[in-house]
């Protein structure tokens, strides 16, 4: 693929006109990945690309989870793990609120261990909790253990997600169930997260989908 028609027809068509360094760096990561991991098919790529558009809001650096909640927004989002009468306690403390929700679950210790808060979600398709951290660390070769804020890094976050979404790791569901002999760029936002935002990255992965084909 010739990647400077590549860049001249998305800075248009999924960037409005302008691309900046990070968006650039970013893409280029993602594309490195892909070819690195056998990821050809230009719909997966498309849609590997499109992914951050969301995730991100479209700037192409890998994001640490926000958890700075509000008493109502911690009711809403963990009313599983918080009790009405303990959520003044806990409100825009995102390190203690990481602590509470995430502790005794997904690998980590309890909340006394501080685990929720050191792997919080990180990267472009956000990894959560000890058990992934490791996964990924196995899957890539790297310590993700020792160091979760490597998957604050470009290079790293794009390889946690084509793999991620190459072997459905993240939900099960993987690029290929839903771009093989059929085409559903709707449905494949299951890979990630059910159908949020699923048409807006839709749209997206058409739009980097038309630029791979007009670059190769």
């Amino acid at each position: 693929m010739d990647r400077g028609r590549f860049f001249k027809s998305v800075r248009s068509s999924v960037f409005g006109g302008s691309l900046t360094q990070s968006q650039v760096q970013g893409v280029e990561a993602l594309l490195d990945a892909c070819q690195a991991y056998g990821v050809t098919d230009a719909r997966h790529v498309a849609y590997v690309l499109a992914t951050p558009v969301i995730e991100t809001g479209n700037t192409f650096e890998p994001i640490s989870e926000n958890l700075n909640y509000s008493a109502d927004g911690l009711l809403r989002t963990f009313s599983r793990y918080f009790s009405v009468t303990e959520v003044a306690a806990y409100a825009r403390q995102p390190q203690r609120i990481a602590n509470r929700a995430y502790g005794d679950r997904m690998g980590n210790g309890p909340e006394s261990s501080g685990d929720g808060w050191k792997f919080r979600g990180r990267g472009y398709c956000q990894i959560t909790g000890r058990d992934n951290y490791l996964k990924f660390s196995r899957l890539l070769g790297v310590d993700l253990v020792g160091n979760p804020d490597l998957a604050l890094t470009q290079t790293i976050a794009a390889k946690i997600a084509v793999v991620g979404m190459r072997d459905g790791v993240f939900t099960g569901k993987r690029l290929s169930d839903y771009f093989g002999v059929g085409t559903e760029w709707t449905n494949a936002r299951r890979i990630i997260n059910g159908l949020d935002r699923a048409a807006d990255i839709a749209k997206a992965a058409k739009a980097f989908h038309a630029a791979i084909q007009g670059a190769t």
